[in-house]
């Protein structure tokens, strides 16, 4: 089953933007399908894989910093070529 994710990540500290960073970056380095924009990064893939590195990266980030915010958004299909019809 495909999935796409959108994240949003906030780290409620002064030294965020090093942590946001480092996420982004590994969730790069995983082989999944990685888009980015200014408010949010979307990761498609397999449920089993996104979930497993998402499980993994979300951790070790969580463990990184004092205090952090994290929203998740799921949808069952990869939308990760979708463009506007409007």
């Amino acid at each position: 089953m495909e999935i796409s994710v959108e994240l949003t990540f906030s780290p409620l500290q002064d030294d965020f933007e090093e942590h946001i960073i480092q996420f982004i970056k590994k969730l790069r380095a995983s082989g999944l399908t990685i888009l980015e924009n200014p408010l949010s990064t979307q990761v498609f893939g397999s449920y089993d894989t996104v979930m497993q590195v998402l499980n993994q990266e979300i951790k070790i980030a969580f463990e990184l910093m004092d205090r952090g915010l994290l929203f998740m958004k799921i949808v069952k299909s990869d939308r990760s070529d979708y463009e506007p019809h409007f």
